[in-house]
């Protein structure tokens, strides 16, 4: 029997729907722009809070200077040079090179003679050589036999015998018996190379130039600092990294480092100044 429905309509109660405000998406923050202050102060703030550097083993460490010398070894920003050269500068504002000399003249036969021997086996044999002939004229006037007797406890003693008279009797007859100040005059000389005449004309002529030794060579590939395959690459790339202002004492400053604390077998990464900044892959910075 079907079910009678009442006449009546019933009424559905309408519900009134809030409106939402949609919310609009907020862009993406720009990253802050990093400015080379920003960047110096980021580099600085690492370099305070850091702790001391230490080094691998000693199969890690061959390691690491057969990859850097590969040219494996990352680049240095230039804010991390300038960083560097600003911590050198810091800690030696004055730095000077070791070769004992009283005039240009000396100073040119010093780093002759210290091709291949340590500065302080120079400065034993100088004093004495120098006392006889601090000049061009007198040392050209010394015999070849005299200068041996007088240096022979430095290597190679009677090839740089034979070169310092012989640069000095050249010095005398084409210049005057002055030291040129140009590159390509110096390098005509007997004995004198590349590496001696940037440092003559660093020294005694206060030229911005970079003589890349052994030290150099060393900390240029192992740091990442200015990889090169010869010393001329090395410095040329150093040339071109080195701020301005830092050049004049930049070959000084690195030297000493890689003489005294970059050393080849073990360096002292404890006590490095450019730990934090060094690629040398043989080292670990303690966070």
């Amino acid at each position: 029997m079907a079910r009678k429905t009442s006449g009546k309509k019933t009424s559905r109660r309408k519900t009134s729907r809030r409106t939402v405000p949609v919310r609009k998406r907020r862009a993406p923050r720009k990253a802050p722009r990093r400015t080379a202050e920003s960047l110096r102060k980021a580099v600085i703030g690492k370099a305070h809070a850091r702790k001391a550097a230490a080094v691998k083993g000693p199969k890690k460490r061959v390691a690491a200077d057969k990859q850097a010398l590969a040219g494996a070894t990352p680049p240095w920003t230039s804010v991390e040079i300038e960083e560097a050269f600003r911590r050198f500068q810091a800690a030696k504002p004055h730095p000077e090179g070791e070769l004992k000399h009283v005039n240009p003249f000396t100073l040119l036969v010093a780093v002759v003679l210290s091709a291949q021997a340590t500065d302080a086996g120079v400065n034993k044999a100088t004093p004495a050589l120098f006392a006889a002939a601090d000049t061009p004229a007198r040392m050209a006037e010394l015999s070849e036999a005299r200068v041996r007797e007088l240096i022979k406890t430095i290597g190679l003693f009677n090839t740089k015998a034979k070169n310092v008279v012989a640069l000095s009797r050249k010095l005398v007859e084409e210049h005057g018996g002055e030291v040129p100040r140009t590159r390509e005059a110096l390098e005509a000389l007997p004995g004198v190379g590349r590496k001696t005449a940037n440092v003559v004309m660093n020294i005694a002529f206060g030229e911005p130039t970079i003589a890349v030794d052994t030290h150099i060579f060393r900390i240029g590939n192992r740091t990442g600092l200015a990889p090169g395959k010869t010393p001329f690459e090395v410095e040329t790339r150093l040339l071109e990294v080195v701020p301005d202002h830092y050049k004049r004492h930049a070959h000084h400053w690195l030297i000493l480092h890689g003489r005294y604390v970059c050393v080849a077998r073990r360096p002292l990464c404890e006590s490095c100044l450019i730990a934090d900044l060094c690629k040398w892959p043989g080292k670990t910075v303690q966070q």
